[in-house]
């Protein structure tokens, strides 16, 4: 008898999620083991509203994969199963049952479930209750605790880097400051590593507020050096001192969020106001999910699929896979969430310059 695998991407997109998926599919399809996979349309929300006995509905939420079906699907960014950010144990609309039950009527044996910390969250109270659940980590953020890497990352850190490249021709064509959006709610990993790779006169995260009096000191300085303009990352999440993060839409999802953003509108129209000097914004938003991925992405894609198979072969259940110094692990869902893997301010920023460390030896 075939053992079913249901694999499903949760949360926002980003490229990896299909390289992830196509490796649990392949490599489950070359083990000794008899199995069959099956996609989830839409992430949580596919295994929540599926009605398995109208064949209709299961064709719409389930999609049987093979090697065939699959094979390609690495090179390309998003989800092909599509995903929601849909919370099965939401307070206010608790659909475990309908889960458990779709579960059991659908004959699977194993999730493999694709996201970040409230995909994972999910996966982990499913495991409470008896399904057998495997996690892989996505988030362009890399906040995940138990692990040194998040699908998604280093792409996103290439976008940042590849349209500051271009930002940078208009500003010193123009001697303007241009202060750069990027995603982070709570860390400022994406935020760091996009203006460090691209070369950011400041960096802005939310581990560390910031004094306008400061940045405006920094900016006058490079000003003095006959330098034509000035380039500033904030991530969405960061904090001027004594306030509270910009809130874009007060609308709040499944999971208790709420969506940030405006960060950059602000802190550019205060520099102006106190400089004289002209700045603009640019909120880089989904185009940080876009595109294809990253080598990076799809060898870590591939090495996290294959690893949620071996989980499954040696019965390593309610586990994510995880990258740990250099060597592919497993961690305990129960770890993973509950907390975030944020910046370590004293390790790798600098509160003088409001940058990255100069120095990487201690």
């Amino acid at each position: 008898m075939k053992m079913k695998i249901a694999v499903l991407t949760g949360g926002g997109d980003c490229p990896g999620l299909n390289g992830a998926v196509k490796w649990v599919t392949k490599s489950a399809m070359e083990r000794a083991v008899d199995f069959e996979v099956i996609g989830i349309t839409d992430g949580w929300r596919g295994l929540v509203e599926v009605d398995p006995d109208d064949p209709k509905s299961r064709e719409k939420y389930t999609r049987t994969l093979d090697e065939e079906i699959v094979r390609t699907w690495d090179r390309y960014g998003g989800t092909n199963l599509g995903t929601s950010r849909t919370n099965p144990f939401s307070p206010q609309n608790d659909r475990s049952e309908i889960l458990l039950d779709n579960i059991k009527k659908l004959g699977i044996d194993v999730v493999v479930a694709i996201g970040g910390e409230d995909t994972l969250g999910t996966a982990y109270r499913l495991h409470k209750l008896g399904v057998k659940t495997i996690g892989i980590p996505k988030t362009i953020d890399n906040d995940l605790v138990g692990t040194d890497y998040s699908l998604g990352f280093d792409t996103a850190v290439n976008v940042i880097t590849e349209e500051i490249d271009r930002l940078r021709t208009t500003a010193g064509s123009h001697s303007r400051i241009f202060v750069v959006e990027t995603m982070g709610r709570h860390a400022g990993w994406l935020a760091l590593h996009g203006g460090e790779c691209s070369g950011a006169y400041i960096i802005l995260i939310p581990e560390y507020s910031f004094s306008f009096e400061e940045i405006c000191s920094l900016l006058k300085e490079r000003k003095g050096r006959e330098i034509r303009y000035a380039i500033i990352v904030i991530a969405e999440g960061a904090k001027p001192t004594g306030k509270e993060e910009f809130i874009q839409n007060t609308k709040v999802d499944e999971f208790g969020h709420v969506t940030l953003g405006g960060i950059a509108k602000f802190v550019a129209e205060e520099i102006e106001s106190r400089t004289g000097f002209e700045t603009r914004h640019l909120i880089l938003s989904h185009l940080q999910r876009g595109g294809t991925p990253s080598a990076h992405d799809r060898l870590m894609a591939r090495w996290y699929g294959i690893a949620a198979v071996d989980m499954i072969i040696n019965e390593d259940f309610g586990r994510m896979a995880s990258l740990l110094r250099g060597e592919i692990t497993s961690v305990p869902l129960k770890e993973c969430i509950g907390r975030l893997k944020r910046v370590e301010v004293e390790k790798y920023y600098n509160k003088e310059r409001y940058n990255g460390r100069r120095s990487i030896i201690n």
